[in-house]
């Protein structure tokens, strides 16, 4: 299988300022943001600017979005030969058949809704001041990672295989300084462009931090 991998550890970006950065508008199936004006967080400070948002790439969800579809389609396909072959010998109540359906479009349910949610609540946002990582576990459950822009030491991509090729997607790897814990940014769009972005915001940050 064809891949491709960058490893960039320092860039400069001195003609494309963070001002220059287009401006656009989050909505719900949103996976890549620049300067978003309509998106604020939690516990967000009160000069602090969001620069880039960040979800997977909405094509990680095709799988799922492929499965669902063959098991909804399942039960008028496949159910209906299972009990040709086997309505001769084995008698199955109508109210158990159907039962036994909605207990399958149920669980189909529930296979795509808890992917959609682990894809919709699973957010990287990058600011002028810091670098955050939201984890989605479950409803009740949320795991968030952060650290400030400007221990930022090194940053890397890659994107392996034809379909990250092809739609443009791959993992972003983040090097703090110190015993601060690494950042992976999975499976979102455009690798390349948030590498040049964080890198030249971890470059601003230290070059107006006063030393």
């Amino acid at each position: 299988m064809w891949s491709e991998s960058s490893t960039i550890s320092t860039i400069t970006m001195a003609n494309t300022p963070l001002q220059s950065l287009q401006s656009t508008t989050t909505r719900l199936f949103t996976a890549f943001a620049t300067n978003p004006k309509n998106l604020h967080f939690e516990h967000q400070g009160k000069n602090e600017t969001v620069i880039l948002f960040l979800r997977q790439h909405l094509i990680t969800l095709v799988p799922t979005t492929a499965l669902a579809v063959i098991m909804a389609l399942a039960p008028t396909i496949l159910f209906p030969l299972i009990f040709k072959l086997f309505s001769a010998s084995i008698h199955i109540p109508v109210g158990y058949i159907i039962v036994g359906i909605l207990f399958w479009y149920l669980a189909t349910f529930g296979i795509f809704f808890s992917r959609l949610l682990y894809w919709f609540f699973n957010i990287f946002i990058v600011t002028n001041e810091r670098i955050i990582d939201i984890d989605f576990i479950n409803l009740l459950y949320k795991d968030v990672s952060e650290t400030q822009i400007s221990r930022v030491q090194d940053i890397s991509y890659n994107s392996k295989g034809i379909f990250a090729a092809l739609f443009n997607y791959g993992d972003v790897m983040i090097q703090t300084a110190g015993e601060l814990p690494n950042f992976a940014f999975e499976l979102v769009p455009k690798p390349s462009d948030v590498v040049e972005i964080i890198s030249n915001v971890a470059k601003t940050e230290k070059d107006h931090k006063p030393v």
